[in-house]
């Protein structure tokens, strides 16, 4: 019977136990597919709690995507504006507009919640 997850000996068997499962070739709908699929909820909410992730600076955030992307400063130009401006912004000495944001959300695929973080 799957119990919640309150230490982290419970987390450890959970995530082994997850291990064992994804080894498997699981039908859909099947126990252990939904044991697994269970599993997967109780350690994500343990997680949640003992091992949360910060959300990244936003400047972090846009470098990282740009590199993950093969993305160049100037392509960076092209979606936020003049090259003195992103200059600026990857600097630190300007500050994030909204459109900004909402440009850099669309294109970068950025949550905006990191994008409006103050920095």
């Amino acid at each position: 019977m799957l119990r919640p997850v309150k230490n982290d000996e419970q987390y450890e068997d959970a995530l082994a136990r997850v291990y064992q499962l994804m080894q498997k070739d699981l039908k859909p709908n099947s126990r252990k597919s939904d044991e697994l699929e269970i599993l997967s909820i109780l350690i994500h909410e343990y997680e949640q709690v003992h091992y949360p992730v910060p959300t990244p600076n936003p400047l972090e955030a846009i470098k990282f995507r740009m590199e993950q992307m093969n993305m160049s400063e100037a392509e960076l130009s092209d979606i936020i504006g003049y090259r003195s401006r992103k200059s600026e912004i990857l600097s630190g000495k300007r500050k994030l507009s909204l459109s900004m944001i909402r440009k850099l959300a669309e294109k970068l695929n950025i949550p905006a919640e990191v994008l409006i973080q103050a920095y």
